[in-house]
């Protein structure tokens, strides 16, 4: 089939995972201890018209099943529900953290990617050379080492003994200049100052941007770095002794030219796979990253409406998770015709 046909078949499949995932994470939602009404109003708060109004407001007082079908039609309707903590659609909050943790996922896999690749290609290249042994040292300490203790131990170094980089927060360049006069606080209006030299407001805002995004990013990139790191060196390493590698040096062909046409684009199917699972996998471990932190993104969303018992927080959250997940896994299946010329959706004529 083409890739078209194949992807809307692979969507297809994801609407029984998501069913099954809505039903699975409705009753885990539904069984937290506690009552989230009587959070919400405080425990010095028991009038018990005012809890049993709020529980008819919010569908609390029926039925599971009827919770859930009522909840399903409204996802159809493209409504994740209403937050009673906050007191607000989930959808609005989601979009609202959503950015902040796209920008963290992001900037961990740009350093990652633009680390992990040159440094496996060069490890497969010399392989069992210094060089070699160096890495494999690096990537068993990155896949070894938990992403909040990375973080605990950078903010110690870089920004308690070193003074160099802010520990926790975030600036984020979409806001308003009202929200971060922090930045002019010792400037003046209008301007940071940067090594001697004063930046417009602009300028700075990104400046200050990219410097709270430093550690956070080393956190959170170092396991995906040590991760992709290791399987570039394998995937080169084995495209490097394959039989048509070895035809091309048979011909005279130069080895820059087998290590970046004949070498380097077939052995990157598995880091695309890595990339892809990684990738859907990072919003989870960016709950983490985002607590030590202090950033106010998806991680932290989700531990609130856990420890607040806000079940619709908690169902539409999970949710998105499993939807961008899903969407991850079909993107890197697609991507992998347009990587290898071998791998093809097309029906054999």
């Amino acid at each position: 089939m083409g890739i078209l046909r194949y992807t809307v078949y692979r969507l297809i499949q994801a609407v029984p995972v998501l069913f099954g995932l809505s039903v699975i994470t409705f009753l885990l939602a539904n069984s937290m201890p506690g009552d989230p009404v009587s959070i919400m109003l405080a425990e010095t708060e028991s009038d018990p018209e005012l809890v049993a109004a709020l529980e008819a407001q919010y569908g609390l007082d029926r039925p599971l099943h009827e919770r859930y079908v009522n909840y399903m039609i409204g996802l159809a309707q493209g409504d994740l529900g209403y937050s009673l903590y906050y007191n607000e659609p989930v959808l609005t909050k989601v979009a609202e953290r959503l950015p902040v943790t796209i920008m963290l996922v992001a900037s961990s896999f740009v350093f990652a990617i633009a680390t992990a690749i040159p440094l496996g290609v060069i490890a497969a290249k010399n392989r069992n050379q210094p060089s070699d042994h160096a890495s494999r040292i690096v990537a068993l300490i990155g896949v070894s080492t938990p992403s909040f203790w990375i973080g605990l131990m950078l903010i110690i170094i870089f920004a308690y003994q070193l003074g160099l980089l802010p520990s926790s927060g975030m600036v984020y360049p979409w806001h308003s200049p009202d929200d971060y006069r922090f930045i002019d606080s010792y400037l003046g209006i209008g301007s940071t100052q940067v090594g001697g030299i004063t930046l417009p407001w602009l300028e700075g805002l990104y400046y200050e941007t990219a410097r709270h995004l430093i550690l956070p990013t080393l956190a959170l990139g170092t396991l995906h770095m040590a991760t992709i790191m290791r399987i570039e060196r394998s995937s080169m390493i084995e495209s490097l002794h394959a039989d048509y590698v070895q035809l091309a040096r048979a011909y005279g062909v130069s080895e820059r030219k087998i290590m970046r046409k004949h070498a380097f684009r077939v052995s990157q199917l598995p880091i695309v796979t890595i990339i892809g699972l990684n990738l859907t996998t990072a919003l989870g471990g960016a709950v983490l990253i985002e607590e030590v932190f202090a950033i106010n993104g998806m991680g932290r969303l989700i531990i609130t409406a856990i420890q607040n018992l806000d079940y619709q927080l908690v169902l539409g959250t999970t949710l998105f998770f499993g939807v961008v997940f899903i969407i991850g896994v079909i993107i890197t299946d697609i991507s992998y015709a347009y990587i290898d010329p071998r791998v093809s959706y097309e029906e054999d004529s």
